[in-house]
């Protein structure tokens, strides 16, 4: 069977549905064939209450974030993109292992998508779980609006009441992407009162932060907003998408406790609770949330400056579709926070336990005034390529002597996390996107097993990435 769908703009391409069952339609043999066009955004495009710094954003199929994709694992997907963006583009499918030449890396797994030129992807999508996609084509159209959620479901997923995908970014200032390249960026960083990158701080600016004019979830601030409505007692699945070009951010549901699941679309061997769930950029996290009471609450970022804090949807109940809602803390302080150490079950004093990796890389740069950050030494394309055979284990260390974390990020392969900042995880974290602390450790295992190609691996804070900050992994006949 095959389906045909053309995907049409429309200001709700995130939606907030009850998880269907599985239908006979999306059974392995069915193949969604969808278009994807990039172009300029409309004005309103995004909905937020200041919108003079919102000229020069490109859109998929005329909204912010792109269209919902979903599948059920074992489908087949046909993307016809064509492009309408004013730099070249492409479309990378985030936490796939696919074949390498449709990751969509431009100039590097396939040629540049042009302005009035098109590209045909067509892969069958997985591993299940929270996946997305986005443009990378060195040319910031990511971070002016090419992105959306991608979701491949998982039979064996928990069932829930209702389930709402939500993306979290921003909208960059005038100019703000290109100082931030530079090194010459004034905005401050934009973490909350008792994160780590808070901590440590050392300046007011740190120059490679990019100035925001708007932080969104699918497209709006609020109170102009995403609103979803549950019933008391419902167990609903969020998946939290961070699609910020550069920023951690800080999640917590007012009220609530969530149950982290999925790291990165992958299952956790043992789920954890907590209060807030920190997001790099790039990853992802599924929660389960049981909605304990009658009210309204905040979805929201953790923050005390108010347009930050405006990155929040509403969640209500019944018939509490006009209340005013419970906000969400403005501090970490005495909040439980997911950490790879929480979630991997971190084994204290294990540290004269971590295994040597085979490989280690030095990642470095930074400074006011340095548009330069680099891995051992040398910027892209000069960066070392890691050679790896066939059904190689290989096992490597980030060595981060920056004083920015760095959101590490590895194409078609899904890798274990066994050590963060020294110490060893009893239970690995099955990822895509590692967030390297700002002068220290993680390390990282994963067995060659893709099909061969040229498969990236890079900082996915996009500013970092576009200056230097990535290496290839590359397969070897020996």
């Amino acid at each position: 069977m095959r389906r045909r769908s053309f995907l049409r703009a429309s200001a709700g391409a995130i939606t907030a549905v009850a998880l269907p069952p599985n239908t006979a339609a999306a059974s392995a043999g069915d193949t969604l064939e969808v278009t994807i066009r990039s172009g300029p955004a409309r004005a309103g495009t995004i909905r937020a209450r200041r919108n003079e710094n919102f000229g020069g954003l490109l859109a998929y199929n005329g909204s912010i974030p792109g269209p919902l994709l979903r599948v059920t694992h074992g489908q087949r997907i046909v993307v016809n993109y064509s492009s309408g963006a004013d730099v070249p583009t492409s479309i990378h499918w985030h936490g796939m292992v696919l074949p390498n030449d449709m990751d969509g890396v431009a100039g590097v797994t396939q040629a540049p998508v042009g302005f009035g030129e098109t590209f045909r992807y067509d892969f069958a999508p997985g591993p299940p779980g929270t996946r997305w996609y986005h443009d990378h084509g060195f040319g910031f159209a990511f971070a002016r609006g090419l992105f959306g959620a991608f979701i491949v479901d998982d039979p064996t997923d928990e069932r829930v009441d209702r389930e709402f995908v939500l993306v979290f970014h921003e909208v960059p200032r005038r100019g703000a992407l290109e100082a931030a390249r530079r090194g010459t960026s004034s905005a401050p960083m934009a973490e909350p009162a008792g994160s780590p990158e808070m901590g440590r701080m050392t300046s007011a600016a740190m120059g490679d932060e990019v100035a925001y004019a708007a932080y969104c979830i699918n497209g709006g601030a609020y109170p102009y907003g995403e609103r979803f409505a549950a019933s008391t007692g419902d167990r609903v699945r969020l998946r939290l998408i961070n699609a910020s070009p550069t920023s951690t951010r800080y999640v917590a549901l007012a009220g609530h406790e969530m149950r982290v699941t999925h790291a990165d679309g992958n299952p956790l061997e043992q789920p954890v609770t907590v209060d807030v769930v920190r997001i790099g950029s790039g990853e992802r996290y599924d929660a389960l949330v049981e909605i304990a009471r009658p009210g309204a609450f905040l979805l929201q970022s953790v923050a005390s400056d108010p347009l930050q804090a405006a990155q929040a949807a509403t969640i209500y109940t019944d018939g509490m579709e006009k209340a005013p809602p419970m906000r969400a803390p403005a501090t970490l302080d005495n909040l439980r926070v997911l950490s790879y150490q929480l979630a991997g079950g971190a084994i204290e004093g294990s540290t004269a336990n971590v295994a040597a990796p085979r490989y280690e890389f030095v990642l470095a740069g930074g400074g006011f005034g340095n548009g330069r950050w680099s891995i051992d030494g040398k910027l892209w394309p000069q960066t070392p390529k890691l050679r790896v055979r066939r059904d190689e284990l290989v096992t490597l260390r980030f060595r981060n002597t920056s004083q920015m974390d760095h959101p590490m990020h590895l194409h078609g392969h899904t890798f274990s996390l066994t050590e963060i900042d020294g110490v060893r995880l009893a239970r690995p974290l099955a990822k895509d996107v590692v967030l390297v602390p700002a002068g220290g450790t993680a390390t990282l295992a994963f067995t060659g097993g893709s099909p061969p190609g040229r498969w990236l691996l890079h900082c996915h804070n996009e500013v970092h990435m576009v200056d230097g900050m990535m290496m290839e992994v590359v397969y070897t006949a020996k």
